[in-house]
């Protein structure tokens, strides 16, 4: 894996083309959703408009995992995992992305989707310890018998190494695919590849937050 280069340092903490990326996307979204929440109107414009379809159809989805109340309990957490993440795979594909070491998509280093993963696993046992309490939250992974516990034990650790290597994989190596067919074919072929990004960025969303859903309502739900 390519290290990344230090861009410059504040207080001692290097930065990186992937942070200074993920700064980026972080103000974007920001002031879209202060632009599209800042006069609300009854008969919404088409960017208030925009915004509620996309809010209300994401709540809807994850209701469909989880319920329409742990939907609306986790939907900050889950919609903005969903957000920062499919904005991040999709700075991949943006000009110069990958090539200009100032800019370099997220969710293509390592440290990004481990932290991601590390939101979804602390995220996952304070839901279940906010929903059960500590005692019987810890009792569900003696379930159904006590010789689970350690098997169950490793499944949940196992979790956030499965949801970051995936993010990772996919989206270091579609960039790394670009980039090369650059070098060796400069129109047509990249293009596509890129148009094929911006699918392959939004399946990898919906799949950590799907995931990460999923993780929830089954820390959440009572033991059988």
């Amino acid at each position: 894996m390519e290290e990344a280069e230090v861009l410059f340092s504040i207080g001692g903490l290097e930065v990186t083309g992937h942070v200074t990326t993920m700064w980026a996307i972080m103000v974007v979204l920001v002031l879209i959703f202060f632009l599209a929440t800042r006069k609300m109107e009854k008969v919404p414009g088409r960017f208030q408009c925009a915004a509620e379809y996309t809010v209300e159809g994401l709540l809807n989805y994850f209701s469909g995992i989880m319920g329409r109340e742990q939907a609306r309990r986790y939907f900050i957490l889950l919609c903005t995992l969903f957000l920062f993440i499919l904005f991040s795979n999709w700075s991949g594909i943006l000009p110069l992305a990958g090539q200009f070491e100032g800019f370099k998509a997220p969710t293509s280093t390592l440290s990004v989707p481990v932290a991601l993963a590390l939101i979804a696993f602390f995220s996952t046992q304070y839901a279940g310890i906010r929903e059960h309490g500590v005692v019987r939250y810890l009792k569900k992974f003696c379930s159904p018998i006590i010789l689970m516990l350690p098997l169950n034990i490793i499944e949940e650790l196992v979790r956030p190494l499965s949801l970051s290597l995936r993010l990772f994989g996919n989206i270091f190596g579609e960039e790394m695919v670009v980039v090369v067919l650059f070098s060796l074919v400069p129109y047509f072929v990249p293009s596509l590849m890129q148009m094929l990004g911006l699918l392959f960025g939004f399946i990898q969303a919906v799949v950590f937050t799907t995931l990460t859903a999923i993780y929830i309502s089954s820390a959440t739900a009572e033991a059988h």
